[in-house]
């Protein structure tokens, strides 16, 4: 272990993100973990080995970001040669959002793209750590394809059987997305809640009552509330019912994905979700390879895609595909639209997503035995630097070690 990593750090003059507010107090980090300066005094006698003034700057757990398909130019589903290089190059990228943490996204492909791609997926990278892969398809419901090519969208008539033909390996799997309405028998959801992965519903015609039935199963996440679902309607809510649906287990939460990039989601539906159920709110980005690139082509999966007027559609059609907002942004777009705490807007961010994934114990927050994973941020909540693992990756202007 080295001599720094082995460091007793000292934040003085900040504000921390902890127990649902923001509170004035020091953070003490060691070893990668955030820890409990009390004992560390009484019991080995010292005191840190620096300090670091933060010039009154918000300490937030460090974003999670639970749906992205790519950016920098990389397509997780596309560069199917180079998905080691691709990871990197995007959790890289990652750390300058204050992103620490994400969830790669495989959009709906060809079996043989799984069976290349997910084997390759790096345990470490040298940014943004992968906390696992998000599959969103090929199990969805054609009529809600969005941008998913249908040629290569299945269905469940052998079960779970179907799913492992298809995927393969689901060892680095962490989210599956399935129109709930495939899985007739519930089999499906069942067996994969079973093994520890989020089923997430989502590219569905399904109806309230197969929502239901699928969170009954053990489905606990919506992928991208009101994008490629039915509509709510009085009669019948569809998905968004889950949200107010008096028949959840009540130990479980409906965790639901929500794109505040200012283009898919309407302020208005930003406030309805917001307000109908807080505690599930998780914001993402479903970024894709255009993140942080110009407008022009670029690929989402097997689609050519164009980014114009900040806006990314399937090229040649006014079909939306995905997000070229940042995760900070879509912090700041919400809190602006909802008129929410800056608490809450963080939380959204990082404490919601960590809960999903059943995480939140190490990350998402600034708990002592927590990771080191975490962001200073300013009242306007733009990323001052970025931490992980107890070390600074990132800084914009700020002298901090890194």
């Amino acid at each position: 272990m080295s001599k720094r990593q082995n460091n007793l750090i000292q934040f003085i003059n900040c504000r921390l993100v902890r127990n649902h507010q923001l509170i004035k107090d020091d953070l003490w980090i060691r070893n990668g973990k955030i820890v409990n300066p009390e004992p560390i005094f009484f019991d080995e006698k010292c005191l840190a080995d620096s300090k670091i003034d933060c010039a009154n700057a918000i300490i937030a757990p460090g974003y999670i970001d639970l749906q992205i398909n790519g950016g920098y130019g990389v397509d997780f589903s596309y560069d199917i040669d180079t998905v080691k290089e691709g990871i990197n190059k995007v959790a890289a990228g990652l750390i300058t959002n204050g992103v620490t943490s994400f969830c790669p996204t495989l959009v709906t492909s060809p079996s043989a793209t799984y069976h290349k791609v997910l084997p390759q997926i790096p345990k470490t990278t040298n940014g943004a750590s992968v906390l696992g892969v998000h599959l969103e398809g090929p199990f969805i419901n054609t009529k809600k394809k969005g941008a998913h090519p249908e040629t290569h969208i299945q269905n469940l008539d052998k079960g779970i059987d179907s799913l492992l033909q298809t995927y393969g390996s689901l060892d680095k799997v962490k989210i599956i997305t399935i129109a709930p309405e495939l899985d007739g028998t519930g089999e499906v959801v069942q067996t994969l809640t079973k093994k520890g992965i989020i089923v997430s519903l989502g590219h569905s015609m399904g109806s309230l009552s197969d929502g239901e039935k699928a969170a009954k199963n053990g489905a606990s996440l919506i992928t991208h509330l009101f994008n490629a679902m039915l509509p709510f309607h009085h009669r019948d809510p569809g998905l968004v019912g889950l949200l107010t649906s008096d028949a959840i287990p009540q130990d479980r939460t409906i965790y639901y994905g929500l794109i505040a990039d200012g283009v898919h989601t309407h302020p208005a539906a930003l406030r309805i979700a917001h307000r109908t159920h807080p505690d599930g709110l998780c914001l993402v980005t479903d970024a894709i390879s255009a993140l942080g690139l110009e407008e022009g082509i670029h690929h989402l999966g097997q689609l050519n895609l164009e980014v114009k007027q900040g806006k990314a559609f399937i090229a040649g059609t006014d079909t939306l595909c995905g997000s070229i907002a940042p995760l900070d942004e879509c912090v700041r777009i919400f809190r602006k639209a909802t008129g929410c705490s800056i608490v809450y807007a963080i939380e959204a961010a990082t404490l919601h997503p960590a809960k999903c994934l059943n995480i939140e114990n190490t990350k998402g927050t600034l708990d002592f035995d927590s990771d080191a994973d975490f962001i200073f941020l300013n009242d306007d909540l733009n990323v001052l630097c970025t931490w992980i693992n107890g070390y600074c990756v990132h800084a914009n202007n700020l002298n901090v070690p890194i």
